[in-house]
């Protein structure tokens, strides 16, 4: 089969020639620094989880190559396939890990122990549900992609790859009790071509209360098909793996990203508490005349209900302290924290909220020229986050997400900036003005052809270190630890809505364009996602669909 890849030794010595083309020379990923020693408590971080049931479940990060191939997929270059190695004594595989060929080794798998005698057995046959023979494609031979046939009562939960056409052993892997598994469906794409796409899995229910656990397989389909696997069901789901306040504290610590803002960035972050006591005021509908100031804390907002309209929040009516609040106080800024168990338990989410108190006007490309869009994009109240997703079996950080205007992207550990002398700290880019966020500085165009809005990042001397001003305002898995402030439960808007006409400033900047562009203009506008526009003030951290659910 090869050496052994593994996170924590990334020997290269015996791997294949070709597998060193695919792979980068450095090949498994590691961090820039060594996993911290954890504070006790609990069920953190001690390698293994209890899903219940008599299932007890353990991640795997040692691997050995089985088979790659060295083009498609994502940047044409291919995917390796992995047996996992070096199980703990006692456990029994579940299924192969394969990744891209794009990206440094960086994965895992679990594998599973049997407390009950009947919680685990091994597949009855196996079915080929595909190979490579006929593609020419460049690959180290043929795979064979095998799905395990279930015993009555079993599920399979992962495919085995071989190089050769003989049916693996029986007893290679297990199949999982039906009633410890659940339904899952095909995350991130790893490999596909001639109909045929292999994603690794996740559950399809995720949040806060889902108890479906990824095991880190990957799924062959065929088009319109559906993964014939399933995921793994927490049914203990007691939170007894989640990290307490102190280990909560070191992993922010570990991990905690420094954020850059454009050179040319006037609308900077603030804390809740510096906006609140600078003059924001609370409007209520009816009552416009007489709006309120906002206690340090938010103590005086109203809470709970719904976003109905009868409240919203404000900048100072003054022009001086409205222009003065509008850019922000860096020195001020704090980030929210929200901490939530996800997949089952088997993963937290330290989400990181960021408030600014304003959003600047958008820029557009139009083939050749830069122009700005008048006041289209401001809005006020901005809220962005990011989310670290960190194993509960490690603690070791898995992905991140970042927030871009309504959407965003999971981005993996390897693939992180890291803020270097020896740091796990990754870095995040803001975007001018819109403050969407970045894994890299340059420009992202919101559009297509040429023609879109303008991301642009850059690493300018004005940055936050988030661990340096922190806040946890929420973990609810904790029993009441922590207490919310008041604002986290203000369901209303953080702004009112906008005060100008859109199509006079699509208007206004349509009137320079000469009649080529003027014509792609015009196509354009029609596309420009609502966000961007900004009529309407947004809601807080808790009024997000993440707040309970899975990131997009």
């Amino acid at each position: 089969m090869g050496n052994c890849l593994s996170i924590s030794d990334p020997s290269l010595e015996d791997v294949s020639k070709k597998l060193l083309k695919a792979l980068p020379v450095d090949t498994a990923f590691k961090f820039p620094s060594p996993m911290p020693t954890f504070s006790q408590g609990d069920g953190f971080a001690k390698r293994t989880i209890d899903l219940g049931g008599g299932l007890e479940v353990s991640q795997v990060s040692t691997f050995n190559k089985v088979w790659s191939t060295y083009e498609g997929g994502p940047d044409n270059l291919g995917a390796t396939f992995f047996e996992p190695s070096s199980i703990p004594s006692g456990f029994s595989i579940l299924g192969y890990y394969a990744q891209p060929n794009n990206r440094k080794l960086f994965g895992w798998v679990l594998t599973a122990r049997d407390l009950s005698s009947n919680t685990l057995k091994p597949p009855v046959d196996y079915t080929l549900v595909g190979n490579t023979e006929s593609l020419k494609i460049k690959q180290d031979g043929t795979g064979y992609f095998w799905q395990p046939v279930p015993p009555d009562g079993y599920q399979a939960v992962g495919l085995i790859v071989t190089n050769s056409s003989q049916k693996p052993p029986l007893d290679k892997l297990r199949c999982v009790r039906s009633d410890l598994t659940e339904q899952c469906e095909a995350d991130t794409w790893i490999w596909g071509t001639n109909g045929v796409n292999i994603s690794n899995l996740r559950p399809t229910a995720r949040g806060t209360q889902a108890t479906g656990v990824s095991v880190g397989t990957f799924t062959w389909q065929t088009q319109n098909s559906s993964p014939a696997l399933s995921c793994l069901k927490n049914t203990k789901f007691d939170f007894s793996t989640m990290p307490n306040g102190s280990q909560i504290e070191e992993l922010f610590q570990t991990y905690s990203p420094w954020i850059y803002f454009h050179p040319d960035e006037e609308y900077l972050p603030s804390s809740v508490n510096w906006y609140f006591n600078n003059g924001a005021l609370l409007y209520k509908k009816g009552e416009e005349s007489k709006p309120i100031p906002i206690e340090s804390n938010g103590s005086n907002l109203p809470q709970g209900g719904s976003n109905d309209g009868s409240y919203w929040l404000d900048l100072p009516i003054d022009k001086n302290g409205k222009e003065r609040v509008k850019k922000g106080d860096l020195q001020s800024t704090k980030v929210y924290l929200h901490i939530k168990p996800m997949l089952g338990a088997t993963f937290t989410d330290i989400s990181i909220w960021i408030f600014y108190p304003f959003n600047g006007p958008a820029k557009a490309k139009v083939k050749f020229v830069n122009l700005p869009l008048g006041r289209i994009g401001e809005h006020i109240g901005d809220w962005e986050h990011t989310t670290l997703r960190i194993s509960n079996f490690t603690g070791e950080l898995w992905r991140v997400f970042l927030s871009q205007h309504s959407g965003g992207v999971w981005i993996d550990a390897s693939d992180l900036e890291f803020q270097g002398g020896g740091s796990n700290k990754f870095v995040a880019y803001a975007s001018l003005h819109g403050h969407a966020m970045y894994p890299k500085p340059g420009l992202v165009l919101q559009g297509d052809d040429g023609i879109g809005i303008r991301n642009d990042t850059a690493k300018g001397k004005k940055v936050i270190d988030t661990g340096l001003g922190y806040e946890v305002i929420a973990a609810e898995y904790d029993g009441g630890g922590v207490v919310e402030p008041p604002w986290v439960n203000y369901f209303r808007k953080w702004g009112p809505k906008i005060d100008y006409n859109v199509d006079d400033e699509v208007k206004s900047v349509e009137r320079i364009l000469p009649g080529l562009l003027k014509k792609a203009f015009v196509k354009f506008v029609k596309k420009i996602p609502d966000e961007v526009y900004g009529e309407d003030g947004p809601t807080g951290p808790k009024l997000k669909s993440n707040w309970a659910g899975d990131e997009s």
